[in-house]
């Protein structure tokens, strides 16, 4: 039997627009901002692979175009799709973290993330879609910098981007899993995370987890999910230490003493194990075959 997985909602967010004007300014962050990212031109039709290469490259990965190219780009299209550039980070052991809004963008600058965008450089109606990458914020000249198309540092009025920038106002941030973004919310993270589960990089979504149970340490879903990679690595004395510190947050979580009952079971130690299978099919829910399943399985 497997450790019981972790499910998440994955959520819409919301975005706040200026209007054609740059957002104010964080507290305490320079008014121009550039930040040192490695350029790749972007040839015809290889805006996609170029864009994200250049992020992952700054994250601490060097790829280039070349080595993203089948994994996203999409002949028929002429072209690359978010949920491809998404998947290719995961698959590359990045964490691959989604914002939308201005307010999140001039932010994330500001704390030192470059941000790929998806800008319209057509017309509505003939929209000519374009990755580029946010580098840097100028609010003196109000213009923010972009690496884009064969151009490093090009500067673009704000304006000028935000009317190109949309419909939804997407931004992708590519990170080691280690680093959590400046705008970070606890849901979208962990559900990062579990997109690092489903690549099977479990090293990297080990980091996440981590990560997240430090910002967030009451976060039930981050500690069964740091138990879970942990499992997953061959660790079943890190993953008991989690999924026990699930049970402290959370009480009333038959997953987490279902999962502390089952690792504790395979460390040797079965009396605890017993004790916490029980706690578990005590406290019910939909999941409860499966908790008497492991608590079968124990007292045999």
């Amino acid at each position: 039997m497997a450790v019981a997985c972790l499910l998440l909602l994955f959520l819409t967010t919301g975005c706040s627009l200026y209007g054609g004007v740059m957002p104010p300014s964080p507290t305490g962050a320079p008014l121009t901002r550039v930040l040192d990212v490695p350029f790749y031109p972007q040839e015809d039709y290889q805006c996609g692979p170029a864009a994200l290469a250049m992020a992952m490259t700054w994250s601490g990965l060097p790829v280039t175009p070349d080595d993203l190219t089948a994994q996203v780009y999409t002949p028929s299209q002429k072209g690359s799709i978010q949920p491809d550039m998404i998947t290719a980070a995961r698959r590359n052991g990045r964490m691959a973290y989604v914002i939308h809004g201005a307010d999140r963008l001039s932010a994330e600058i500001a704390g030192g993330n470059p941000v790929v965008v998806l800008q319209n450089l057509g017309l509505s109606w003939y929209p000519v879609w374009h990755y580029a990458v946010v580098v840097g914020l100028d609010r003196d000249a109000d213009e923010i910098l972009l690496n884009s198309g064969l151009t490093r540092n090009r500067r673009t009025p704000w304006r000028v981007f935000e009317n190109t920038w949309g419909p939804d106002f997407w931004g992708l941030l590519v990170l080691p899993p280690s680093r959590l973004p400046v705008t970070a919310k606890e849901t979208e993270w962990l559900n990062g995370a579990v997109g690092l589960e489903r690549a099977r990089q479990w090293a990297a979504a080990e980091e996440a987890y981590a990560a997240a149970a430090a910002r967030w340490p009451r976060s039930h879903d981050a500690w069964i999910g740091l138990g879970n990679a942990r499992y997953s690595l061959g660790n079943a004395e890190g993953a008991a230490k989690a999924f026990r510190r699930a049970t402290e947050v959370k009480p009333d979580s038959g997953i987490a003493f279902n999962n502390l009952a089952f690792v504790l079971d395979e460390l040797g130690r079965r009396d605890e194990a017993l004790q916490a299978a029980q706690k578990a099919v005590s406290l019910g829910g939909p999941q409860i075959e499966t908790f008497r399943q492991t608590l079968s399985d124990i007292e045999n």
